[in-house]
């Protein structure tokens, strides 16, 4: 049934999407231009709050839950599950008084309305997968940017989406990386349900119904842990409330 109305609904949902991509495109260009970032921030937060409620046109429900007060005066590392692109702008939403930034492919900075033009300006790490050094490199600015403007990241340890909902082996190099720049930032793991069945059957139909849940877990204090250490607890973190298998520390 969810499928069924998903061949009637998703055109709806991609023509507001999509507009809402395409009317903020010259705002944000002139926020940007005019005013400089804070304003170009502004009109970023309004775009996803927009994008992220764009899923009430499939009948998906939203639901943020944060139990913890988080520090405004000092970056995080938000570490994540990810299952679709509507990861994003909820995060960006939801996560706005913190700034958060986004480590992303270096393809997305032309050719989509709105995106690119963010990633361009919005101060992420574009990097190129097929570039290690340059990766790094822009990683490592971006940490510099974290430590200089107390601004937070969001990054997904898996390397790439989960399309069936079960967790993939987090990698720790992302968060080592930013650690050694910005060693005073707080880790906070946030688990993600249900996205992926938006685009259980690709980009059409997208399906309905859906219950979309984001939920920040506690809080992590690196302290004198590892980056393979503190990657290992959010990853078995973010397992307890998806109910999947926990993973065990590596033994020598």
């Amino acid at each position: 049934m969810s499928k069924l109305f998903g061949y009637i609904l998703s055109p709806v949902f991609y023509i507001f999407f999509g507009l809402t991509l395409c009317i903020f495109h010259p705002i944000q260009w002139l926020c940007y231009k005019i005013f400089g970032y804070k304003a170009h921030k502004v009109s970023v937060d309004i775009l996803n709050f927009f994008l992220t409620y764009c899923q009430i046109f499939l009948f998906n429900s939203i639901s943020f839950k944060n139990e913890y007060v988080l520090p405004t005066d000092r970056p995080i590392i938000f570490a994540a599950n990810h299952q679709s692109m509507y990861d994003i702008p909820s995060l960006i939403w939801f996560l706005r008084k913190h700034s958060a930034k986004f480590i992303s492919k270096i393809e997305l900075t032309k050719g989509i309305p709105s995106i690119s033009i963010n990633l361009r300006l919005g101060g992420g790490a574009n990097i190129n997968r097929k570039d290690n050094k340059q990766a790094i490199s822009e990683i490592i600015k971006l940490g510099r940017r974290m430590k200089e403007n107390n601004w937070s990241t969001v990054i997904f340890p898996e390397g790439t989406r989960a399309k069936d909902g079960q967790l993939k082996t987090f990698q720790f190099g992302g968060i080592a990386t930013i650690l050694k720049v910005v060693p005073n930032a707080l880790v906070v793991p946030v688990a993600i349900e249900n996205s992926w069945k938006i685009v259980r059957f690709g980009m059409f139909p997208l399906t309905t119904g859906n219950a979309l849940r984001w939920t920040v877990l506690k809080p992590i204090e690196p302290g004198v842990k590892t980056a393979n250490d503190i990657t290992l607890e959010v990853e078995n973190e973010i397992r307890k409330v998806l109910g999947q298998p926990m993973q065990q520390p590596a033994t020598l």
